[in-house]
């Protein structure tokens, strides 16, 4: 599906020179354009830093990090607004301390993600210099020329660099940072499924003694499965979420390894316990392959008999999908809101 906001990029990005950065998320899977030597991206998500690099992109993985460029040093940003409100204000903040004087943001998104707020306030960062455009009455665009120095106060991005502890519960401080899905609260999926961990466990053989936390954000369903005494692989692919996993574990001295990978990829281990909280929230389809792919990875690294526990919405057909792919697929519990599934025997 063609993001009309990022159309409106696509001749800015086409023309940069000099040293020009596209900041890029996962709003942008997908979404084409020709290649140009002159952009390197800078992308918080492993899968498309992958799908640029193949497309030809001179790609940077990093949780938008942007500290290897100094003072007015570049030239041009192309930025497609992201999801979040404090990933966008870290941008904007950032681009105004690396672009040269005259160097340009060029920036777009849709009025539904609040395209026309950030434009005005990087309108008065920007010293009031911008050109605006839209190619409807939802996407918008504007070009911001840099005055050298902001004419106000940066915008509020949470300090969006930091680590900190969000949220506690009677065992544990967890630590996360903008950036990262529910990065300032404990799920309440992934906080069922702990509750109800036991029921899947006691479906096992023996005791594991390695897991598999798939897609696991900033650790929460890793640090709680710490407790059944296995070595425990976790992977994501956002960057901020493994900067955040890495942290907890580290502090809290759990036997782990974090892995960037996209949907484990790249993994060749097989695990007797697999716990996923997949990313079937907002901001993120439910429609096209995203259910098959995080299936399809349990499968593939699921012991012959060990058991995959996954917390899903109620309305995500989660038990259908799964049929072509493992043999036992059960309902172990449901809230109201979110339901356990168990899945055993890969095909």
């Amino acid at each position: 599906m063609t993001d009309t906001a990022f159309t409106l990029l696509k001749p800015e990005l086409d023309s940069a020179s000099g040293l020009a950065l596209w900041i890029a998320d996962e709003n942008l899977l997908n979404q084409a354009s020709n290649v140009n030597p002159a952009v390197t991206v800078i992308t918080n998500r492993y899968d498309l830093c992958q799908q640029l690099e193949s497309a030809g992109w001179a790609s940077q993985f990093s949780d938008f990090d942007f500290t290897p460029y100094a003072d007015h040093t570049v030239d041009k940003i192309i930025y497609r607004v992201s999801k979040e409100k404090p990933v966008v204000h870290h941008v904007i903040n950032q681009a105004i301390r690396i672009l040269k004087p005259g160097g340009t943001l060029c920036i777009a998104g849709l009025k539904n993600e609040g395209i026309k707020t950030y434009l005005d306030k990087a309108k008065k960062l920007f010293a009031g210099q911008i050109e605006q455009s839209k190619s409807d009455k939802n996407s918008w665009m504007g070009i911001l020329h840099s005055p050298g120095a902001p004419d106000t106060e940066l915008l509020e991005d949470q300090d969006y660099t930091s680590l900190r502890v969000v949220a506690t519960d009677e065992n544990v401080s967890y630590i996360s940072k903008p950036g990262v899905y529910g990065w300032n609260k404990i799920d309440k999926g992934s906080a069922f499924l702990i509750a109800e961990l036991v029921r899947f466990t006691e479906r096992l053989p023996a005791p594991p003694k390695t897991a598999l936390d798939l897609g696991c954000g900033y650790g929460y369903l890793a640090i709680n499965c710490a407790p059944l005494g296995c070595r425990i692989t976790a992977t994501d692919n956002n960057a901020g979420a493994l900067l955040a996993c890495q942290e907890n574990i580290r502090q809290l001295g759990i036997d782990a390894e974090v892995i960037v990978a996209d949907c484990a990829e790249g993994i060749s281990e097989r695990f007797p316990l697999i716990i996923c909280n997949p990313p079937f929230h907002q901001g993120f389809s439910i429609e096209g392959d995203m259910t098959d792919r995080f299936l399809d990875a349990a499968r593939k690294h699921l012991q012959s008999d060990g058991i995959a526990c996954f917390v899903v919405n109620l309305h995500i057909p989660l038990e259908r999908k799964a049929k072509k792919l493992f043999s036992t697929i059960e309902t172990v519990a449901d809230n109201g809101s979110f339901k356990l599934i168990l899945l055993s025997q890969p095909n």
